[in-house]
């Protein structure tokens, strides 16, 4: 992400796909394939959140190279 309004832009994305995938597990029923499909989505999701946040917390980091070239 390289500028803060992307960043905060997709994790809004995240937040909405996450809320509909909260509505759907509340309707899956247990043992449904599709519970742990959309648990799974929301840790991924939850996961990308942190890192987002994390970067937004951290500007100075954003603007250091990922990657060393060699």
């Amino acid at each position: 992400m390289k500028n803060r309004r992307h960043t905060l832009l997709w994790m809004k994305d995240l937040l909405d796909h996450m809320a509909q995938c909260h509505d759907q597990l509340q309707w899956a029923d247990e043992g449904d394939p599709a519970q742990d499909f959309l648990a799974d989505s929301l840790l991924n999701n939850l996961a990308e959140c942190r890192r987002l946040c994390e970067e937004l917390k951290a500007p100075e980091a954003r603007s250091a190279p990922r990657f060393a070239l060699s």
